[in-house]
């Protein structure tokens, strides 16, 4: 194996060649790999046959048992594996492609055997990219820095579009391991900061590609085109089919939730969009295509009014994902050296000021990103940190606010019409502007909660909310309770949007699928406690939750009042109840002689019981023979002493007491199974005092090598003891490696 200390890419290893004869060769070398076959991957049936349930169990399986493998490999072969495998990259970059998203909820498994297998391959697959963008894994298992960026680089084993994908599989819930993982990547081959700079026009692609499959490219151009001889020709988000707008909302969600989920784990990456102007081209898109496919999504017929929910609810997602990542833009390439103290910090409130002012004339993202992201809150975070700052300007850009939500027909809440000013210091630690209110109504039902929303909570008291239903039920009184509470809660408890959007028949798609007399739901009353708990003391006498009357006659705190200690103890009333057991063992007798005239039945030895068990049996035959056999010699049952009875004569005590020193003699030879402690004390004893009345004995005395604390100087026991440790170590401790070794091969134990 290799040298420790020595980066794996400097390793040379010896290993026996084809014919036998030892060779070296470079650690990292293709003729060290292991042949191996690693299948792709292939996503879960939707609704499939057994036989494709069963396809897919068993390619999963097979990842499964692969990648372990891999992951158990020791450092040199890991590598040598990730490097020169083909079917390794193959296998995780099908996994990248092809698992399903947070979002495909048609695509996630429907059995609990399908989900738990899927759960295995995607652990797997994480660690498996977790070690091959670590360079350092111990201090003797380790890459050079500047070989290791090569090795990723120029094999392929990361790209950019890969650590998208990485993001936004694997970002819920490893965030951290993420921004690690790729902070450490970028930072050892900083030529992936290039290729990202070159991804970015990539990106903006997508928006014009949306943008000209919705017949909108004329309008969302950012320069001044001529339009094209068939741009009337160009289906728009109302004419073209079901499935090509299908395919572009899925297209657009799928596409704004990696780069936000990008951004998020890597925010260093911010400073290369933003310097492609992506976010001014990314408000613009937003203007322009998100009310255009709203409109279709509400004006046209479905056949599937799943299809319809589904679509609306990913238009939703996708406008939140857009919101937010301009706000991660903002915030990291504006807002956060400002906050953090840096230099030129009036080029950044500027800056700031400046993005601000172009979002007015977008009404419509404004509104949206004010909803999430109040403008006031981070002008007030200006006005702490820069007091210079224009209050003209900002008043400008409030009521440029104001004047966003008039324009789309939406009202703000009283929250946030007034919101709380944010503290400078709170800001800083990282608590700038995460709220978690919904974007749009229908976005309630799909299960992507934002950052910082754990549910949605009903802000409004039980008086306040039984105030909005009578006021909304005596203008609407043919509607549920059930269906207006529902309609509260989707407009933000806001009464006059109810009624307005009820009477207009502009309610929400998930809204008009609702039953309007739906009753208020009725809240299931949780079982008591009392009846599901479990104990010990269950069921007893003194079981109050399950009795009405205890006997409070045997219930006292602390001592009994007017008990006498003593005569409870002199009582034995249960040595009497005992008695009459014992005294039934009394009689043992192992004959019984017959008189004549009398019969066997009479002493009931004539019963024949065929379920007789004998294994037990104490008649041996041929005990009573006078042949030395000490078979009968067994101890004669004796009444316990506590058992007897106190009155018995005097001469009666002296022949017990004779009868119990002859049985004490008969057993002195016996084999006794414990024998006396004070007896074996008294020989080991006996034995010390004659081994120490031997000539030239010296007893040994405990061995002192520890001493006194340093500076106070030592006895002489001390140092003689510390002289006798040093010269007789070698006797243990496997020391005396050569002595062991000769005295194996005199033995033969050793092939010479």
């Amino acid at each position: 194996m290799a040298c420790a200390r020595v980066p794996l890419d400097e390793q040379q290893v010896t290993e026996p060649g084809p014919l036998g004869k030892d060779h070296t060769l470079p650690a990292l070398h293709p003729d060290r790999k292991e042949d191996r076959c690693f299948v792709p991957y292939k996503p879960p049936p939707e609704d499939g046959s057994p036989a494709e349930v069963e396809e897919f169990l068993e390619y999963a399986r097979f990842i499964i048992e692969d990648l372990e493998w891999l992951l158990a490999l020791p450092h040199d072969k890991f590598w040598c594996q990730v490097v020169f495998d083909e079917s390794l990259q193959r296998c995780l970059d099908s996994y990248l492609c092809h698992a399903p998203r947070s979002l495909d909820l048609t695509a996630l498994p429907s059995s609990p055997t399908m989900a738990e297998m899927q759960r295995s391959v995607h652990r797997s697959v994480f660690l498996t990219f977790l070690r091959m963008a670590t360079h350092k894994e111990s201090k003797d298992n380790f890459l050079t820095p500047a070989v290791f960026g090569e090795i990723i680089y120029d094999n392929f084993l990361f790209d950019i579009p890969k650590i998208l994908d990485l993001c936004v599989l694997f970002g819920k819930g490893n965030s951290q391991l993420l921004h690690k993982m790729i902070e450490n990547i970028f930072t050892q081959q900083p030529s992936y900061y290039s290729d990202l700079d070159e991804t970015v026009p990539t990106v903006l692609q997508v928006f014009d590609s949306v943008l000209d499959k919705c017949g909108l490219q004329c309008e969302g151009a950012t320069a001044m085109e001529p339009m094209k001889l068939n741009a009337h020709k160009q289906p728009t988000a109302m004419t073209m089919s079901q499935q090509e707008l299908a395919d572009i909302i899925l297209y657009l969600c799928d596409s704004t939730t990696t780069i936000h989920a990008f951004l998020d784990i890597f925010p260093a990456a911010c400073s290369t969009f933003h310097s492609h102007g992506f976010l001014s081209r990314l408000t613009s898109f937003y203007e322009t295509t998100v009310p255009d496919l709203e409109k279709a999504l509400r004006k046209r017929n479905f056949d599937d009014k799943g299809l319809q929910d589904d679509l609306w609810k990913r238009l939703s997602h996708s406008c939140r994902k857009m919101v937010e990542t301009a706000h991660l833009l903002l915030h990291h390439t504006c807002l956060q050296p400002i906050l953090e103290g840096r230099e030129n910090m009036q080029t950044f409130a500027e800056e700031l000021l400046q993005h601000f002012t172009s979002f007015l004339p977008e009404k419509r993202f404004l509104s949206d990103y004010d909803e999430q992201f109040p403008l006031s809150d981070d002008i007030s975070l200006l006005q702490q940190a820069l007091p210079v700052i224009d209050e003209t300007r900002t008043s400008y850009l409030l009521q440029g606010v104001e004047s966003a939500w008039d324009s789309v027909g939406r009202r703000r809440t009283q929250s946030q019409i007034q919101p709380k000013a944010p503290s400078l210091l709170s800001a800083n630690q990282g608590a700038v502007g995460w709220a978690g209110e919904r974007l749009k109504g229908a976005e309630a039902m799909l299960d992507v909660p934002g950052k910082g929303n754990n549910g949605v909570v009903c802000p409004l008291s039980a008086a306040e909310l039984e105030s909005l239903l009578s006021c909304i039920r005596d203008l609407l009184p043919d509607l549920g309770e059930g269906f207006l509470l529902a309609c509260l809660e989707e407009y933000n408890y806001n009464s006059e949007l109810v009624i307005n959007n009820i009477l207009e028949d502009r309610l929400a798609p998930s809204l008009d699928k609702l039953d309007r007399s739906m009753p208020r739901p009725v809240k299931e009353e949780l079982p008591s406690v009392l009846s599901n708990r479990s104990g010990v003391f269950d069921d007893d006498e003194f079981d109050i939750f399950r009795r009405d009357q205890v006997d409070m006659s045997r219930i006292w705190k602390g001592r009994r009042k007017g008990e006498n200690i003593r005569e409870m103890l002199n009582d034995k009333q249960h040595i009497a109840e005992q008695r009459a057991r014992y005294q039934a063992y009394e009689t043992v007798v192992d004959e019984v002689v017959i008189e004549p005239g009398e019969s066997a039945a009479t002493y009931g030895l004539d019963d024949y019981d065929d379920e007789y068990d004998d294994t037990y049996d104490m008649n041996q035959v041929g005990a009573n023979d006078l042949d030395g056999d000490s078979l009968l010699n067994r101890r004669p049952f004796t009444v316990p002493q506590v058992l007897r009875k106190g009155n018995k004569p005097e001469d009666e005590e002296e022949g017990e007491d004779d009868e119990e020193e002859e049985t004490l003699q008969n057993n002195v030879n016996r084999d006794q199974f414990v024998q006396d402690p004070a007896l074996l004390r008294e020989r080991a004893e006996a034995r010390r005092a004659a081994m120490q009345q031997r000539k030239g004995f010296r007893p040994e005395r405990s061995s002192n090598v520890v001493g006194r604390a340093k500076g106070q100087g030592q006895t002489l026991e001390t140092f003689l003891d510390r002289r006798k440790k040093e010269a007789n170590k070698s006797r243990v401790s496997n020391h005396n490696r050569r002595t062991m070794a000769d005295r194996k091969r005199n033995k033969g134990m050793i092939p010479s």
